[in-house]
């Protein structure tokens, strides 16, 4: 038996960072079962499910710790009861309606809140703030648990036809993007894992020619997941921004181009994305480097398909053309202001009294 039966947190966690999940862990241990409580509102610019399954990722080896989120736009003052008598319905919804005999908060309404719930009040130590996250995110990178890390990340995929310089561009980004120091020298650029399941494949065959490989839908239902796998362990440990050399989207593309078909089960669904690159073919000669097989035709069809597959799935897609620097130029003119974009977050709603918890 702990100290207390049911305790709550609540608070916007906008987003959530390691204070909030160290103070979670420390209730939670007075705890028989802790509720999490996240509440956004409408002005806010990161949705409350993103921040629900952050927290829950996070806390999934937590037996005892529940996440609930629930969306509020009540007006925000702790000087006038009828405004906490809006909040505190909210938030008695967003538990279920459960008792409460605890409530936990580092804020100094700890005390009133606790009162609405005929719970004891436990002021908490406060670690960090979510306020100095949204004023910088690189320079508080470190400050972010992995699932948020990852929900942060501004994600670009470079991919193209074979031969048009994909990994060559992808490989570039990321060296410029980590050259930035601080938070983005940890800057990752995710493989192409069909190349590497394309080795190993021909390595079974050995005296088979490559272009002569037997191809089937379980290859690519291998490939697409594997690569989308490797892209979550980048973005969880990489930086404000992640750079794929292809991805599984593109995987279903490269399905076409063998099997004539370019259906796929839910390994075609792909995380969102900041921006796609395609590598253009024209005024790119073909290198053959022991891994490629097809010729100029297949290559200019495929870099068609690409366009058609992303401008139908409703995705942001810019080509690359010219020569290599001019690509690497408009790559890095369009990826730095969707940074700068990612980095800015909406001002949580404020009031008489009122500083949301952080």
């Amino acid at each position: 038996m702990n100290e207390f039966r049911h305790g709550l947190m609540v608070g916007k966690f906008y987003p959530p960072h390691l204070g909030h999940h160290g103070a979670i862990r420390a209730a939670a241990a007075r705890c028989d079962v802790f509720t999490v409580l996240a509440m956004a509102s409408a002005v806010e610019t990161v949705p409350l499910a993103d921040r629900v399954a952050w927290l829950r990722e996070e806390h999934a080896g937590d037996a005892n710790v529940r996440i609930a989120g629930i969306r509020c736009d009540a007006t925000m003052d702790v000087t006038d009861q009828r405004v906490w008598a809006a909040q505190v319905a909210v938030m008695r919804a967003g538990i279920g309606g459960a008792a409460v005999d605890a409530v936990f908060s580092g804020d100094d309404y700890c005390t009133e809140l606790a009162r609405w719930f005929d719970a004891k009040a436990v002021r908490l130590d406060r670690s960090g703030s979510s306020t100095s996250v949204r004023r910088d995110l690189a320079a508080r990178w470190d400050r972010l648990a992995a699932p948020t890390r990852a929900g942060l990340t501004t994600r670009v995929v470079v991919l193209g036809a074979e031969s048009t310089g994909t990994t060559t561009i992808a490989q570039r980004l990321a060296v410029h993007y980590a050259a930035r120091g601080g938070a983005w020298a940890a800057t990752q650029c995710v493989e192409e894992y069909g190349r590497e399941y394309t080795a190993l494949k021909w390595a079974r065959h050995p005296g088979v020619e490559l272009d002569e490989l037997v191809w089937t839908a379980e290859d690519f239902e291998a490939i697409g997941p594997e690569q989308t796998r490797r892209e979550e362990v980048a973005a969880r440990a990489g930086s404000p921004v992640l750079i794929c050399d292809t991805d599984a989207f593109a995987t279903a593309i490269w399905k076409r181009r063998y099997l004539g078909d370019a259906s796929g089960g839910p390994w075609t669904a792909v995380p969102p994305r900041a921006v796609y690159l395609v590598t253009d073919h024209h005024g790119v000669p073909w290198d053959d480097d022991g891994m490629r097989e097809g010729d100029l035709s297949v290559r200019a069809a495929m870099t068609g398909w690409f366009i058609d597959a992303l401008t139908a799935a409703g995705q942001s897609w810019v080509p690359l053309t010219g020569t290599l620097e001019q690509r690497l130029d408009v790559a890095i003119r369009t990826i730095d202001p969707l940074l700068e974009s990612r980095a800015r977050f909406g001002e949580p709603l404020r009031g008489p009294g009122f500083e949301a918890t952080e």
